[in-house]
């Protein structure tokens, strides 16, 4: 290959005709989330204002015919000249990369937007964007077409495809109307480009209200409004929390408390050497001194899962930095230092606490407000600036260690309580891997410590194997009978186990029941549980067609949800469904009777009436099987261990945080949330459908 390679083959692209050509550098995709993308560099410049104090409400507005709209209170965009350019703020705002009230460090403290591509990437990729400014008395308004200024002759309503004539000599900032007196913000509607978007990028309504929920929990008194108005009804939802990061953590917590949530917050200072834009257009090093700003929210709960957020300026960095490493080590040293001061009463021993023993059950947020934060990598997903992991230990150094020297009779019990947690869970996590280690095999012959109840299968296959957890000895007996011994097993329990929900990691160790099942299984339970070593591919609950059957069921999979939660995620957790009824239909002369089955009371009425409206009969009474004790080994088969004919339901768990508060009110230690619960669904219930 001897082909020519000069200066000439290189090509220099002007202003935003770069983002047009590559706008994965700058928005990562041109799918959905890119399209997200763009929505939030417009939401984050308005959440801008409401930080540095301007404006208290956002409203986003999401079109029928594709566009989006955001409202803000805030100071509205400037509409004089910026001098260097000759433009008005507005275009400048929207046409030059890297420009914006953000970059000298006069109009912003800390902001969330300088950690964005800019306003001007979200005009150079959507086919129309107006903007209209209340400033001074008066409404300015300005239009693009992918990036470039100019008007739109529309006829009603807006559109994007409206005859569109850009500007020849100068632009102009127009004057659209007049705005009451005091009144200042902006509105910015856009119309993404389908040129540059692919055919299924849609604006996600689940992520923009978690964005947004978050964004009014971390800008305390802000209301954002979301108004969809694409589909047949539109609805609406607002946002707003006066409490701040406690509320948010109170709303992430999804377990029993064991602490309040407690409120750390600081500030430290620190110098940093960076280039400074002079007067005369130069770039001179300057040392400068920085404010970093520190404020967390953390609670501990009976459960072992641990939440956290982390922020910097209100943006999420979901893989941490130095201000997360800042804080864990810290608390990691703070409360070693507790345990051993009180080895003696919490008998330690010479173990040692682990970062996930005092992070097990903790829910926390942590937010710093630092100007200018330096990020790993292009996503700006990891704070890099050094000196904020000081500053964070310092904070939680100074008051943690207040916390737990306090003389306050709610604080020593709370540090109490904790310690014997973290506690709790170091003991948990030293028995689960000397278990681990002593009871590992690969079939039933490697291992003499398996539970004597257990009756096990012969394959070593396990993704053909099958456990069922059997409700009580009687039903053992048949299903023993009834199951394919190659590849089902069986694991009898004895009535009704322990609630998990309310019992700590040391009694939920200590029941027969809940320590056979995860002996069984093999994987271990909790932080230690591994998906990879359970010896079984599908674990089948079985338990009658009653109320107590079903409460049975429920206790299992609060056991399954608190303790081995990936079996559920991965779809291995399953729920046989034993038929409430057996039909025998009488079949004229020779002909052998039919043995139907029946799941519900509305099933078998609307059998019986196909039966009689064909003038045939049946068997009275009709058999209804209290429990499974009462099918003989065939039926049981038939109906549901044969893989051929049963009925399975698989246990999913789309929503890992909204089932967690679902297990918490149904099965926790809060009486009145469950009560109201009772009452208020009371009415669902049918009479007829109680089974008494």
């Amino acid at each position: 290959m001897t082909a020519e390679y000069s200066a000439h083959h290189l090509q220099v692209l002007e202003g935003l005709e770069a983002v047009r050509k590559r706008p994965g550098m700058y928005i990562g995709s041109n799918g959905s989330p890119g399209l997200m993308h763009c929505l939030w560099e417009i939401i984050d410049n308005a959440v801008d204002e409401a930080v540095d104090g301007n404006g208290d409400r956002i409203v986003i507005i999401l079109h029928a015919d594709g566009s989006v709209e955001v409202h803000d209170r805030g100071r509205g965009i400037p509409v004089d000249v910026e001098p260097r350019t000759g433009l008005s703020g507005v275009e400048v705002v929207f046409t030059k990369l890297h420009a914006g009230g953000k970059f000298g460090g006069g109009s912003y403290a800390a902001s969330g937007g300088l950690h964005g591509v800019g306003a001007s990437v979200v005009n150079a990729l959507s086919e129309r964007l107006d903007v209209e400014v209340d400033r001074g008395g008066k409404t300015y308004a300005m239009s693009f077409h992918r990036g470039e200024p100019g008007n739109f002759k529309d006829s009603g309503e807006k559109r994007p495809d409206a005859p569109f004539s850009p500007f020849e000599d100068k632009s102009e900032l127009r004057i659209a109307g007049k705005a009451a007196r005091g009144v200042t913000g902006t509105r910015v509607r856009y119309w993404a480009d389908r040129q540059i978007f692919t055919k299924d990028a849609a604006f996600q309504l689940t992520d923009l209200e978690t964005r947004a929920r978050q964004t009014a929990f971390l800008v305390p008194g802000l209301e954002i409004v979301i108004k969809d108005e694409r589909g047949e009804e539109p609805n609406e939802k607002s946002y707003r929390y006066d409490g701040g990061i406690a509320e948010f953590v109170e709303y992430l917590a999804t377990d029993a408390p064991v602490t309040d949530t407690w409120r750390i917050q600081g500030e430290g200072s620190f110098k940093e050497t960076v280039p400074v834009l002079q007067a005369d257009g130069h770039m001179i090093a300057t040392e400068v001194e920085r404010v970093c700003a520190v404020d967390i929210a953390l609670r501990w709960g009976t459960g072992y899962d641990t939440t956290f957020r982390s922020f910097v300026n209100i943006i999420a960095t979901p893989k941490g930095g130095t201000h997360q490493q800042g804080f864990e080590q810290e608390l990691l040293k703070v409360l070693r230092t507790q345990v051993e001061q009180n080895a003696r009463r919490l008998k330690v021993g010479n173990d040692k606490l682990e970062k996930d023993d005092i992070l097990a059950g903790l829910t926390a947020v942590l937010t710093v407000n630092v100007p200018e934060p330096q990020f790993e990598g292009q996503t700006k997903e990891i704070l890099g600036t050094p000196a904020v992991r000081q500053i964070v230990a310092q904070v939680v150094r100074k008051e943690l260690g207040e916390r737990f020297s306090s003389t306050k009779r709610d604080d020593k019990s709370q540090a109490t309580q904790l310690l014997d947690k973290i506690v709790a869970e170091m003991k948990a996590r030293v028995s689960a891997r000397a278990h681990k280690e002593t009871q590992r095999r690969k079939n039933a012959l490697e291992s003499s410590t398996l539970p004597t109840k257990l009756v096990d299968c012969r394959t070593n296959e396990v993704d053909r194997s099958e456990l069922f957890i059997v409700e009580g000895d009687s039903a053992l007996g048949t299903a023993k009978n009834a199951r394919n011994s190659e590849f089902q097993a069986l694991l009898p329990i004895r009535g009704k186990i322990l609630n998990v929900q309310k019992a700590s990691v040391g009694d939920m160790l200590n029941n027969t029941e809940c320590a056979s099942i995860i002996q069984v299984i093999g994987a271990g339970s909790g932080r230690s549980f591994d998906i990879s070593a359970a010896r079984y591919g599908k674990v089948i609950l079985m338990s009658d067609a009653d109320v107590d059957g079903a409460h049975i069921r429920t206790l299992l999979l609060t056991l399954f949800f608190r303790y081995m939660r990936p079996l559920i995620e991965d779809g291995r957790v399953y729920a046989a469904v034993p038929p409430l009824h057996r039909v025998i239909v009488i079949n004229p002369g020779s002909k052998p009777n039919e043995t139907i089955y029946t799941y519900s009371e509305q099933e078998m009425h609307a059998l019986l009436a196909k039966l009689r409206k064909s003038g045939k009969r049946w068997h009275e009474p009709i058999q209804r099987y209290k429990g499974l004790g009462e099918m003989d080994a065939e039926q049981l088969a038939n109906t549901t261990m044969d893989r051929g004919g049963r009925l399975l339901r698989r246990v999913r768990m789309e929503d890992a945080e909204a089932a967690g508060r679902v297990f918490e009110l149904l099965m926790g230690n809060e009486v009145a949330p469950r009560r109201e619960f009772i009452i208020d669904s009371s009415d669902r219930l049918s009479r007829e459908a109680i089974d008494a």
